[in-house]
């Protein structure tokens, strides 16, 4: 028996394993492929494990989720974001909840439910909203930030609603406005006796066990503390999940939070797929085919009333209509803290099975489209704005026709972009910018500078911009695929104008200089030369010289920037640099170095020493002594054979 209950289990990890592998393909959430599992396993599926087999193991990863949580949980980060945390973010809590309670009363539902449903619809998905935003590198653009502020207030509302669902389930009791006051306090009280003994005695604990200098005490202790948080808070009649962020929450300010939070993540990620796979157990297709109609209009009812509320309460607070419109399109979908909130009111009884696998069955398909919903809440605030009429942020690009023939095009306006603007104003040189960050392009605008937004991929607004006319375009992003695409398309609009492309090193520079580009400036190696330049300026060579030189090295393509001397810690697909010696019986004394098959053996000769002089880059009948020494380029495997072949032929 206790042998098949382990290849149950082995076999459900090996179905976890494909299920979440096949979804991150899609670029769906693992959170799904947790939940496949749960169906797979469970009573709608095989049948290997009850819903209550699970129950326990699950809990512990809400436990250590919302520990997790309370590592996260800055103060000084809520403090500096007061007013869009507890602003806008409550007022999309309560506005949504209020929304969902409403339209939850008035199909029959008692109040009880009512709140518990209104409670899961107004959380969104904290883990999914983020990852996307970070992955389009949108969490500095205005309605990253304000996603990010909703996000945290929800987070702190799941504070709340783990002191009320025990509250709620009440065994029988009739749920009075007394007794609801009654358990915030006893919640409040908890939390100040956590509060003044862990910031007393927490500290204390790890400092000892950072001492002992032992990986496995500390994880250890972690676990322990969480444990026991939730525990005690759980014997006053609250959530094992309210003592555990307590917890979290002390000691997020602590030394330890770095390590505390990469010890628990392992434990914290694995218990919460367990959770998540039991969560999937409570499915029943059955229901779910006899009820699908209601649960897809439900899907369409939430994502739409939680996009209204959002964009409604965004216009309300002044902010633009495309910020509005893609802050919104991110916050729709329903997050995991409502399976959270689902999974406890089915435990304390408050929710029926039919009610609970369609608000579970909403919640996933809500998740399943929310990548997409994100990924593209930028292009369909764009293409709305451009349906509904042209905004401040779209002015006309027109530069001044005086300058136009004279203008410098700026493609791009982050730190290179401004720093080149900065220095073109100053030198009273026309110029017009060009950028796709709104938040940046109205800054700048109310500055007085002359930069506009737009895609500079688009053919119809580099015409706006009279790049025909101009006399130098600067494209000073660095990503390869937007330069692929730029670069020929303006060669293409501005034949006879300088092209100067900014990189972060030099790999792919015949292919941009092949592609359009006048001058390709990469960072890395300009910033060397900055360097050397100052370093020869301090060492008294004089300044004509130096810029000569550095001169010479760009028109070279930075030759004197490649091939290095190998170490320790050598990267061996790049090329290097190797002397080679060669004594009196070298097989290469006395032959010319034209007579050497430097094309079989696919190195570069770069210098010649002999007799403490060095000659760079060596005339090909210079004849070969005893006791000179071949500097040779060349990757490690063909410098080996190089050496090889002049040393014994």
């Amino acid at each position: 028996m206790e042998h098949s209950f382990l290849i149950q289990v082995l076999l459900m990890l090996v179905i976890a394993i494909i299920a979440i592998a096949l979804l991150r393909r899609a670029g769906l959430p693992a959170i799904l492929a947790y939940l496949a599992t749960g169906v797979i396993s469970g009573p709608a599926g095989f049948n290997w494990f009850s819903q209550h087999q699970m129950h326990s193991v699950a809990e512990l990863g809400v436990v250590l989720l919302m520990f997790s949580l309370g590592l996260e949980f800055s103060l000084p980060r809520l403090w500096a974001m007061r007013r869009t945390v507890f602003g806008l973010g409550s007022a999309q809590v309560f506005v949504t909840a209020i929304v969902a309670i409403g339209v939850s009363l008035v199909s029959g539902l008692s109040l009880v439910e009512a709140i518990v449903v209104g409670s899961a619809i107004a959380l969104s998905s904290t883990a999914i909203v983020l990852k996307l935003l970070n992955e389009q590198g949108w969490l500095r653009r205005r309605h990253g930030e304000l996603s990010v502020s909703v996000l945290l207030f929800q987070d702190i509302a799941v504070v709340p609603l783990l002191i009320l669902l025990p509250l709620l389930s009440a065994q029988g009791e009739p749920m009075t406005w007394q007794s609801i006051s009654y358990a915030m306090l006893e919640g409040v009280a908890a939390f100040v006796l956590l509060m003044a003994f862990g910031k007393w005695a927490l500290p204390k604990l790890f400092d000892e066990v950072a001492r002992s200098r032992s990986n496995e005490l500390f994880v250890l202790s972690t676990l322990v503390v969480a444990l026991i948080t939730g525990a005690f808070t759980q014997w006053i009649g609250l959530s094992m999940a309210l003592g555990a962020f307590m917890a979290g929450m002390l000691l997020g300010e602590s030394q330890y939070k770095r390590q505390l939070e990469a010890d628990i993540r392992p434990f914290r990620d694995l218990l919460m797929g367990l959770f998540f796979i039991s969560i999937g157990m409570l499915l029943d297709f059955s229901l779910v085919l006899a009820f699908w109609w209601q649960i897809l209009l439900l899907v369409v009812a939430v994502i739409f009333g939680k996009a209204v509320i959002v964009f409604g309460l965004l216009r309300l607070a002044k902010e633009s209509f495309r910020t509005s419109v893609a802050t919104a399109i991110s916050l729709a979908q329903v997050g995991e803290f409502s399976f959270v909130v689902l999974a406890l009111a089915v435990n304390y009884e408050l929710l029926a099975p039919t009610l609970s696998t369609k608000l579970v069955m909403v919640a996933v398909l809500s998740m399943a489209v929310a990548p997409w919903l994100v990924r593209h809440s930028v292009d369909i605030a764009r293409r709305l704005q451009g349906a509904r009429g042209r905004s401040p942020e779209d002015l006309h690009i027109d530069p001044a026709l005086e300058h136009a023939n004279d203008l410098v095009l700026i493609l791009g306006y982050g730190r290179v972009g401004q720093t080149i603007a900065r220095f073109m104003k100053t030198e009273a040189v026309p110029f017009l910018v060009l950028d796709l960050d709104p938040t940046r392009v109205s800054e700048a605008r109310r500055a007085g500078e002359p930069v506009y937004f737009g895609d500079v991929s688009k053919r119809s607004i580099l015409k706006q911009a009279k790049i025909k006319q101009a006399k130098l375009i600067v494209l000073t992003f660095s990503e390869g695929r937007i330069l692929e695409d730029v670069l020929p398309l303006c060669r293409q609009l501005a034949p006879d104008a300088k092209i100067l492309v900014r990189t972060r090193d030099d790999e792919g520079m015949e292919e941009l200089e092949q592609a359009g580009a006048s001058q390709v400036i990469p960072e890395s190696l300009e910033g060397s030369l900055m360097l050397v330049s100052q370093v020869l300026y301090q060492c008294g060579v004089p300044l004509n010289r130096i810029l000569k030189r550095l001169e010479y090295e760009r028109r070279n393509h930075y030759q004197y920037l490649h091939g290095f001397f190998s170490g320790a810690e050598t990267d061996f697909t790049l090329e290097l640099l190797h002397a080679v010696a060669l004594p009196k019986g070298a097989h290469v004394v006395g032959v010319p170095l034209s007579d050497i098959p430097w094309d079989k053996l696919r190195v570069e000769i770069r210098a010649v020493r002999r007799a403490g002089a060095e000659v760079e880059s060596p005339e090909l009948d210079w004849c070969i002594k005893a006791g000179d020494t071949l500097i040779l380029l060349g990757k490690p495997r063909r410098i080996e054979k190089a050496e090889h072949y002049l040393l014994q032929g």
